[in-house]
């Protein structure tokens, strides 16, 4: 058995209850949720949004490949109403690279597994720049190592937050 990282975050629609479906289809479709952090708040990265976005990180025991993990949940998204094809469409007509969305499970670690290829790479490319996961994952595995620099969750967490300037609150 594995255990695969996940991140579910979503900005649209009844957001607590979409988590908990999700969390609830992972352990149905995925694997058993063994560990599960607090929901946690944040404003849209990358991207302006009125609603702010909750995340959830998610540790889960599996025995699905890496790519069936990915697959199962993009079909757990799009049950709980994410539509792709939407989004494309609002993301061009912005101009920006992300958008607002019910849901979005990323695979952010499997195991200590390095992988990248055209659906899929693992540890998430964009992890270390990235509070609202960093956040959650330092609740659940604050002392995992990112197999490729071999930085914590937690270090990683504290240098993110140590280079960004101090903002009122």
């Amino acid at each position: 058995m594995a255990r695969v990282t996940l991140l579910l975050g979503g900005n649209q629609g009844d957001v607590k209850h979409t988590l908990q479906a999700a969390q609830q289809m992972i352990n149905a479709r995925v694997g058993a949720v063994l560990r599960c952090s607090h929901r946690y708040e944040s404003e849209a990265w990358g991207f302006t949004a009125p609603e702010r976005f909750s995340n959830q990180a998610l540790e889960v025991s599996t025995d699905l490949s890496p790519h069936a993990v990915l697959d199962a949940c993009q079909d757990i998204e799009r049950a709980l109403g994410r539509n792709r094809a939407a989004e494309a469409i609002a993301k061009a007509s912005s101009g920006m690279a992300y958008t607002s969305r019910p849901i979005d499970i990323d695979v952010i670690f499997y195991d200590d597994l390095v992988l990248d290829d055209e659906r899929l790479t693992i540890p998430h490319p964009l992890l270390a720049e990235r509070a609202f996961a960093l956040t959650p994952l330092n609740e659940i595995m604050r002392q995992h190592r990112h197999p490729v620099t071999g930085a914590t969750v937690g270090e990683m967490l504290e240098a993110l937050r140590n280079n960004r300037p101090e903002r009122p609150e």
